[in-house]
């Protein structure tokens, strides 16, 4: 497999654009899995090193520094929680009655997501599923925040800004489930029956029997990360563009959904 899209490059830091499906480092159960540090490694060598990790079937910006001075700096930003950090999502949002059913539901007036909320629960691995994670209530789980803003509604579907505020695993799934959100096609915290069809979006669509969902991997998206870099020491930020999946489901969802305001 070639390497993912470079975004940006220097003598310092190369950003890739990693695609959904890809782990970044090697798998703690499957060592065979190919993984992003692996093609690295292999086709430039092992001084170029991660600063931060990303979810296998999440995609968007990963970056890696080329020199232990740089990776020093931007692993000890990351460590400080000084990085900004932009993801976007597709959430299917719950009915109401369903909604009350989550841990912490948040609506607004009128029963919809709000376009501003934040969410605050402890977060840890659950014991009974591995490779999950589960809110605590009381003692238990770390500390866990993150901010979302709505940016656009489409009925029972909406596109999501999402701005971790600490870096725990799974933290905007599990946050926005928790919530009554749900990432579109999360295996693991959302319902996988779910699916957006444009024949459920389009009147009179033909072609149904062998319709494809118009996004088929969980709709999670690494957009933006704003820090300093390493030489300048100055404020610097690298975004990556939405998938070409991402686009398509968004266009429909524009042209064709009920609800919709931007």
């Amino acid at each position: 497999m070639p390497l993912p899209p470079v975004i940006f490059e220097d003598a310092s830091i190369i950003a890739f654009d990693k695609p959904s499906g890809l782990l970044v480092a090697p798998d703690r159960w499957d060592k065979q899995r190919e993984n992003l540090m692996g093609l690295v490694h292999d086709k430039m060598g092992h001084g170029v090193a991660n600063v931060h990790r990303l979810d296998a079937d999440t995609s968007g910006l990963l970056l890696c520094a080329k020199n232990k001075t740089a990776l020093d700096f931007l692993s000890g930003q990351f460590q400080s929680k000084t990085v900004a950090k932009k993801y976007h999502a597709l959430v299917v949002v719950l009915a109401a009655e369903e909604a009350m059913k989550v841990i912490a539901p948040i609506r607004d007036a009128a029963g919809a997501l709000p376009d501003a909320f934040n969410v605050e629960l402890s977060l840890g691995e659950d014991e009974r599923q591995k490779g999950r994670m589960r809110v605590f209530k009381g003692r238990g789980g770390k500390e866990c925040a993150s901010e979302f803003t709505t940016l656009e509604k489409f009925g029972r579907y909406a596109l999501v800004e999402c701005r971790p505020l600490t870096g725990r695993t799974h933290q905007l799934r599990v946050h926005l489930a928790a919530a009554g959100a749900p990432i579109l096609n999360d295996p693991f915290y959302g319902n996988p029956d779910i699916k957006l069809l444009l024949s459920d979006l389009k009147r009179r669509y033909k072609g149904r029997d062998d319709e494809k969902p118009l996004i088929s991997r969980l709709a999670l998206h690494a957009s933006e990360l704003t820090l300093k870099h390493p030489e300048t020491k100055e404020p610097f930020t690298i975004s990556a563009p939405l998938p070409h999946e991402f686009e398509v489901a968004l266009k429909y969802l524009r042209k064709f959904a009920v609800g919709i305001r931007r």
